[in-house]
């Protein structure tokens, strides 16, 4: 992958998490929305990946979804889980009030979840993308080294 396209993806999903970020912290404090477990699960996993991929961006190194991977894979996967949950309980199993908190979006009508779930998700296939990349270029010769025989 190309140094600028690799820069260029990697800036892209390091501002996907880093809205994902703001967009939480918003949601607590700046609506007082209380975060249930499942939310803060979410962060968990979200936070840090703001300043892997963003470090990653800047030094160009698309290797890092070996990193990075796993963090929005089981985010992802607790995103989907929080969003059925909340769309098919009357009461959240893990202590919170996920399910009370219906906040929607105003624009596309998603609710807090399902905004973490788009996230991931966006996450996930550009650190997937990230990967082909990589096992691409993998193959390829360095031109600067010579074959001695």
């Amino acid at each position: 992958m190309g140094r600028n396209r690799s820069q260029l993806l990697l800036g892209s999903v390091t501002l996907i998490a880093g809205i994902a970020t703001v967009g939480s912290l918003w949601f607590s404090l700046g609506l007082e929305l209380v975060p249930c477990d499942l939310c803060w699960y979410q962060r968990v996993l979200m936070y840090p990946l703001v300043i892997v991929l963003g470090v990653a961006a800047i030094e160009s190194r698309p290797a890092v979804w070996r990193t990075a991977i796993p963090f929005s894979v089981f985010g992802g996967v607790i995103a989907a889980y929080h969003s059925v949950l909340q769309a098919t309980s009357t009461t959240c199993s893990l202590n919170g009030p996920c399910t009370a908190v219906q906040w929607q979006a105003p624009v596309l009508g998603f609710t807090i979840p399902n905004l973490s779930l788009l996230a991931f998700g966006l996450i996930t296939g550009a650190l997937l993308a990230c990967t082909k990349r990589v096992e691409g270029d993998s193959g390829s010769t360095d031109s600067t080294t010579t074959h001695v025989e």
